[in-house]
């Protein structure tokens, strides 16, 4: 059902300062970098090991992450875990009582199709479910 740990969500308030902390200091390399329209942020896929680590950005105030920063501050947001048949593993969530942010799926930073589940069904961790598509340049 699950495969891995797609990635790890860290929200900070500016890529531009948080990134030599990673690719300079950890020296873990840089993926990409793209703006995500409908989420309203901006992320930088950086490698680590097989997990990647997804930086996030809020572009707007309105930005979920924005939100996040304002009350929490930076730090982890999501921990994405890879799935196939993402609607299928969704439907599973739902009959396991799990409640889902997400009814069905979207597309998500690369491409990929994810749904969140609700964090007071999963013991306080945001979780996301990550399908990736064939060919996706953040692998």
């Amino acid at each position: 059902m699950i495969k891995k740990v797609d990635h790890i969500g860290i929200a900070v308030s500016s890529i531009e300062e948080a990134l030599p902390f990673y690719t300079e200091v950890l020296k873990l390399e840089l993926l990409g970098i793209e703006v995500v329209e409908n989420q309203k942020v901006k992320v930088a896929f950086i490698k680590a090991g097989e997990t990647k680590l997804e930086l996030l950005e809020p572009v707007s105030e309105e930005s979920e992450i924005a939100k996040f920063i304002a009350s929490r501050g930076q730090g982890i947001h999501h921990v994405a875990l890879g799935v196939e048949s993402i609607e299928e593993r969704i439907r599973d969530m739902k009959k396991n009582g799990i409640k889902m942010i997400d009814e069905k799926s979207r597309i998500g930073a690369g491409g990929a199709n994810i749904a969140f589940m609700h964090p007071k069904s999963t013991g306080s961790v945001l979780y996301e479910l990550c399908e990736k598509k064939e060919g996706n340049n953040h692998e």
